[in-house]
C-alpha cells in the first residue's frame, strides 16, 4: 500500500518547538519532491514549504520562514519539518505531501498525502 504517514504533532506553547515527520511506505520518495501543507480551523490548506527531489532547493512561506527548516532523508523515506519559535497562528492539522519527478508543491500537483497530523500552539 502506498502511502505517507505524519507523525510529530502534539500540544505546544508559544516559542516551543516540534519536529514532524513524514514517512513513506510502498514508494520511495527519491523521485520526488515533498511538500508540507497546513489547514487552520475554518481556513482553506495553505502551502507551508516544500523541498526539490535533491534536497539542494527549499521554499517557505513568508509567515514561516526564519522558524521552520525542512529536510529529507532518502536513506530513511523520511522528510522532516522542523518548527521552532511556535505562535497561536500555526495551529493546525499539518500534511506532508509528495510530487513525482516535479519540483514545485502545489495543493493540486501531489500525487500522494499523508492523512495529517494536529499542531496546537496554545498556553
Amino acid at each position: 500500500q502506498l502511502q505517507l504517514v505524519e507523525s510529530g504533532g502534539g500540544v505546544v506553547q508559544p516559542g516551543g518547538s516540534l519536529r514532524l515527520s513524514c514517512a513513506a511506505s510502498g514508494f520511495t520518495l527519491d523521485y520526488y519532491a515533498i511538500g508540507w501543507f497546513r489547514q487552520a480551523p475554518g481556513k482553506e490548506r495553505e502551502g507551508v514549504s516544500c523541498i526539490s527531489i535533491s534536497g539542494g532547493t527549499t521554499n517557505y512561506a513568508d509567515s514561516v520562514k526564519g522558524r521552520f527548516t525542512i529536510s529529507r532523508d532518502n536513506a530513511k523515506n523520511t522528510a522532516f519539518l522542523q518548527m521552532n519559535s511556535l505562535k497561536p497562528e500555526d495551529t493546525g492539522v499539518y500534511y506532508c505531501a509528495a510530487t513525482y519527478m516535479r519540483n514545485a508543491c502545489t495543493n493540486s500537483g501531489m500525487n500522494y498525502w499523508g492523512k495529517g497530523t494536529l499542531v496546537t500552539v496554545s498556553s
